[in-house]
C-alpha cells in the first residue's frame, strides 16, 4: 500500500517562489475550497507531475511553469511504501527528476524514461491511467473507466489485480525464445563444423606417418639460435645494468643541488639589479638637482661630486656581481643540462633493459614450445596416441551437440506450451474471470447505496451490461451525465477495494475534484458522504468542491484557496 504523506509544490500554475504544503494524511477527510481560478486543483496537477511526469488535466508542460517568475517550477511528494520511506522530486526551468528512498537518491544513470519507469513498475506498482481509476474521480480531463477503450480497462485491472507479471513473464518468455532459436541455429552450425573437423582429423591420422625428419632439425636450429639470442641479450642487460647503477649514483642529489643553486644565483642577480636601479636613482639625483627640492638650498659641489663618484663606484660593484651571477648560472645551467641529458640515457637504458628482458621471456616460451614440439615428434606412436584422443574428443563432442538439439527441442515445446498460459486469453484471464463477480458485487452494492437501482455487469472483455428493474437493457452511454457520475463513483469505490484486496495499487489517498459540484442531485451527494464515511480506516479524502456553503461542517477539516496579487496561497 502507498501511504501518500505529503505534497508540497512552488512556481506550479499560478502558486509563487514560496512552497505550498499539505499533509496528506494528516485528516480522514478534507474539504479544499475557493474561488474559480484560486489554485484549489492545483493539487491535483502538483501530485500527478510528480510521480508520472504529466499533469492531471491537459496543459502543456511549460504552461504548469508560473507566468510571472518564470522558473524553478518545483514539485515534491513524499510517500511511504512497507515501511520504506520515498520522496519524489520534479521540476521545469531547470528540469529535475530525482527518486529518493529513506534520505538516500536512487541512482540517475538511466535515461529520463527508465527512470520513470522504474519508479512506476519497481516502486508505485501503477501507471498514470490506473493511478486516476482508483486515486482521483475528477470533472476535468477525467476519462472515466467506462469510457477507455477497452484494452485500457483491461490495463487498468491488470493493474488492481497485481496481474501484470503473467505480461512481463510472456515478454521474457518471448526473449528467451528468440535466444532458443539463435541456440538451435548455433547449435546445427556447431554439429556442421564438429563433423568437418572429424573428417579432417582422420586426415590427419592417415598423414602422420610422412613426418620428416627435417622437421626436428629445423626445431632445434630454431633452438639453437634463440639461445644463442638470449645470450647476446643478456650481456647486453649487464652493461645496461652497470651504466644506469653508474649514471645514477647521486644523480637525483647533484640535479637537485643544482637546480637550488640556479634559484639562489637568479634571486642574487635579481637584488643586485634592483640595487643598481636604487644607485641609478641616487645618482641622477645629484647629476640634476644643484639645490635640495625640499628646503630649496644649494648643494654643495663637493658633496655632489662625492656622492656621484661614491654611485658610480657602487654600480661598478654591483654591474660586476651581476655579471658573475649570470656567469656562474649559466655554469649551473650547462651542469644541469649535463644532468637532464644523464638522467634521459639513464630512462632510455631502463626502457632498452625493460624491452631486452621482455624479448628473452618471449624467447625462452618460444623454446619451450619447440622442445615440446620435438617432444611430440620424436614420438611417432605417442602423437598417433594425441591424434586418437583429439578425434575421440571431437566424436563425444558430436555426440554431446545431437543431444543438446534434442534438449532445445524440447525447450522449444514446453516454452509454447507456457506461452499459451501467459498469453491475455491464459491465466490473466482465468485470474479476471475469479474476480468479477466480486467486482460486479461490489460494482452493484455502491450503485444501491447512491439509490441507483440497476444490474450492472462487466464481463471479460470489460463491457458492461446494465439492466433496470424491468430488465430493460441499457449502456453506458444511455444515461444521464448524472447517473453515468454515480456509475464513475461505484467503479472508482470497486477498484479502491479491489487494490485493498490484492494489496497492488491501493492507496490512502482518495481525491474527488468537483464530483460534488457536477452531475450530482442532493440525494446523490447525501448518499456519496454515506459512503465516505464507511470507507476503511487510514483513507485520507480529499474534497475539491465550489460549494462551500452547502459542504462546510460535513468533513473533518478545511483548506480554503485564494489569490493575492496573482499568486495562489492557501488562507
Amino acid at each position: 500500500m502507498i501511504h501518500f504523506t505529503k505534497l508540497r509544490w512552488k512556481n506550479f500554475l499560478s502558486t509563487g517562489n514560496t512552497f505550498t504544503e499539505i499533509h496528506l494524511d494528516r485528516s480522514p477527510s478534507t474539504l479544499i475550497v475557493g474561488h474559480n481560478g484560486a489554485g484549489k486543483s492545483t493539487m491535483l496537477d502538483a501530485l500527478s507531475f510528480a510521480l508520472f511526469g504529466k499533469p492531471h488535466r491537459d496543459i502543456k508542460k511549460l504552461q504548469l511553469v508560473n507566468s510571472i517568475n518564470n522558473r524553478d517550477a518545483l514539485v515534491e511528494v513524499e510517500f511511504t511504501i512497507s515501511n520504506v520511506e520515498f520522496k519524489v522530486v520534479r521540476g521545469i526551468k531547470p528540469n529535475k527528476f530525482e527518486i529518493w528512498q529513506n534520505g538516500k537518491m536512487v541512482d540517475q544513470s538511466s535515461t529520463s524514461r527508465d527512470y520513470q519507469k522504474f519508479l512506476e513498475q519497481n516502486i508505485l506498482k501503477l501507471n498514470h491511467k490506473s493511478f486516476h481509476q482508483v486515486v482521483v474521480l475528477g470533472s476535468s480531463s477525467f476519462i472515466p473507466f467506462m469510457q477507455l477503450p477497452t484494452y485500457h480497462r483491461r490495463e487498468v485491472i491488470e493493474d488492481l489485480l497485481d496481474i501484470q507479471i503473467f505480461g512481463k513473464m510472456n515478454q521474457i518468455l518471448k526473449e528467451q525464445s528468440q535466444r532458443l532459436k539463435e541456440d538451435a541455429k548455433d547449435n546445427k552450425y556447431r554439429v556442421e563444423l564438429v563433423k568437418d573437423k572429424i573428417g579432417l582429423q582422420k586426415d590427419y591420422i592417415r598423414e602422420i606417418a610422412d613426418i620428416n625428419d627435417g622437421q626436428i632439425s629445423d626445431k632445434r636450429k630454431s633452438i639453437e639460435e634463440s639461445q644463442s639470442t638470449i645470450t647476446g641479450i643478456q650481456e647486453s642487460n649487464a652493461a645496461l645494468s652497470l651504466s644506469i647503477e653508474e649514471s645514477s649514483n647521486g644523480l637525483k642529489e647533484n640535479i637537485s643541488n643544482a637546480q637550488s643553486k640556479k634559484q639562489s644565483l637568479l634571486k642574487y642577480k635579481a637584488q643586485f639589479e634592483q640595487q643598481i636601479k636604487s644607485v641609478v636613482k641616487d645618482a641622477k639625483f645629484y647629476e640634476n638637482n644643484e639645490q635640495c627640492p625640499t628646503c630649496e638650498q644649494d648643494i654643495a659641489e663637493e658633496l655632489r661630486q662625492d656622492k656621484l663618484e661614491t654611485a658610480h663606484e657602487k654600480a661598478r660593484e654591483l654591474n660586476k656581481a651581476v655579471i658573475d651571477a649570470s656567469s656562474q648560472s649559466a655554469a649551473v645551467e650547462t651542469n644541469i643540462l649535463e644532468l637532464d641529458s644523464i638522467s634521459e640515457k639513464v630512462r632510455e637504458d631502463t626502457s632498452e633493459l625493460t624491452l631486452n628482458n621482455k624479448e628473452i621471456s618471449r624467447l625462452q616460451k618460444q623454446i619451450t614450445a619447440l622442445e615440446k614440439d620435438i617432444t611430440k615428434l620424436t614420438s611417432k606412436e605417442g602423437d598417433l596416441g594425441e591424434a586418437n584422443s583429439k578425434l575421440t574428443r571431437l566424436s563425444e563432442e558430436r555426440d554431446s551437440l545431437t543431444e543438446r538439439k534434442l534438449e532445445l527441442s524440447e525447450q522449444k515445446t514446453y516454452q509454447e506450451a507456457v506461452g499459451e498460459m501467459l498469453k491475455d486469453s491464459g491465466i490473466k484471464t482465468k485470474v479476471i474471470k475469479q474476480y468479477l463477480p466480486v467486482m460486479n458485487k461490489l460494482i452493484n452494492h455502491y450503485l444501491q447505496v447512491m439509490d441507483f437501482y440497476v444490474s450492472f455487469n462487466l464481463d471479460e472483455s470489460f463491457t458492461e451490461t446494465i439492466k433496470s428493474r424491468f430488465r430493460d437493457s441499457f449502456n453506458y452511454a444511455s444515461f444521464s451525465e448524472g447517473e453515468k457520475q454515480r456509475i464513475d463513483l461505484a467503479l472508482l469505490f470497486t477498484w479502491r477495494q479491489i487494490a485493498r484486496m490484492k494489496n497492488s495499487a491501493s492507496s490512502n489517498l482518495l481525491i474527488l475534484d468537483e464530483t460534488f459540484d457536477s452531475s450530482l442531485d442532493n440525494d446523490g451527494i447525501e448518499n456519496l458522504l454515506k459512503i465516505l464515511e464507511t470507507l476503511e480506516e487510514g483513507t485520507n479524502t480529499f474534497i475539491i468542491s465550489h460549494k462551500g456553503d452547502v459542504l462546510d461542517g460535513k468533513f473533518r477539516s478545511k483548506i480554503e484557496f485564494t489569490k493575492e496579487r496573482n499568486f495562489s496561497k492557501i488562507k
